[in-house]
């Protein structure tokens, strides 16, 4: 195990829901870099974290952010477009900006990458996001950057601007919370929290060319994520069975109207589509046991710190 305290770290993607979470476990290491374009959640990197350096850029073009990659022993990949309207954000997000990471990297001979890539390149997915993760890890692979690659499931946890986090705050807000079809869609959410300690063993142990699908260890159909949601954070809301080609036709009608839709058409057929995912021992790999499903919804949205900053999209 190779002690990083006293390294430089760099975090690309840093003001996201992994990377706001993986900083926040990242207590006592001293030399942390933050990378991200988003200004207002970077500032809410910043304001929690002051002792980290965090660098406001476009990694899809080259900059001076590229030096800050200057005698760092690790670099941590997060960034990722996961919804979007058109393929050029997915193309420009998921590929340019990793092909300008990687040529930073090489210029400053950085020894190794922990990539976070998804679980959806083993899925039966056929979407912008699928293609371009394919692609993303494809580019981290051919880099001859000494590298281990995460493919997370469904992730929740603090900080969440999308997925669970944004259906428990509309859940709050409306007095009926519509479920497509019968609900019965299996999903294996990964919670945040555990995840980043698996990203800290890798960082911390560098296996090489090493690739770990990571799967929540808890079966949980979406009608019961939103039931143990409304159970946790005692709500009146009244859950509701809509027809599948209903709500499929009313995401269509709002991504028309809505820039950033939260929960698109293809999201939908993702949820839908059926997969089953099998991944590593975490506990055997990465020394992590994960924290059941319905304790990690408790913490998530009753932690006194952490469970009311929300980023945003």
């Amino acid at each position: 195990m190779i002690n990083l305290k006293d390294k430089i770290i760099v975090i690309v993607g840093a003001a996201g829901l992994v990377g706001q979470n993986l900083i926040v476990q990242l207590k006592g290491y001293k030399h942390i870099v933050a990378i991200d374009k988003h200004a207002y959640n970077l500032n809410i990197l910043k304001d929690l974290h002051p002792d980290v350096e965090t660098i406001l850029a476009d990694m899809a073009n080259s900059g001076d952010w590229q030096n800050a990659f200057a005698d760092a022993t690790c670099l941590v990949m997060l960034q990722a477009q996961i919804t979007g309207k058109n393929s050029a954000l997915f193309v420009r997000n998921n590929i340019e900006s990793t092909q300008r990471v990687l040529e930073a990297a090489r210029q400053h001979h950085v020894p190794y990458i922990v990539h976070i890539s998804s679980s959806v390149v083993n899925s039966v997915a056929d979407d912008d996001y699928t293609h371009t993760k394919k692609q993303q890890e494809e580019i981290v692979i051919r880099s001859g950057i000494k590298h281990c690659i995460l493919r997370p499931t469904l992730m929740f946890g603090w900080f969440d601007p999308k997925h669970l986090g944004w259906l428990s705050r509309f859940m709050k807000w409306v007095p009926v919370f519509p479920i497509p079809g019968h609900g019965r869609y299996m999903r294996q959410p990964l919670y945040n929290k555990d995840f980043c300690r698996m990203i800290i063993h890798c960082m911390e142990n560098q296996p090489d060319g090493a690739i770990y699908d990571v799967v929540g260890n808890d079966q949980v159909d979406y009608v019961d994520i939103i039931r143990t949601i409304k159970k946790v954070k005692k709500l009146k809301t009244l859950i509701i069975h809509i027809p599948y080609s209903l709500f499929y036709a009313l995401l269509k009608i709002y991504a028309v109207f809505s820039r950033k839709p939260p929960f698109t058409a293809d999201q939908l057929k993702a949820l839908t589509a059926g997969d089953h995912f099998t991944g590593v021992n975490t506990q055997e790999v990465f020394g992590v046991t994960q924290t059941p499903f319905e304790e990690a919804i408790r913490e998530t949205f009753w932690d006194e710190e952490y469970s009311q900053i929300v980023l945003k999209r």
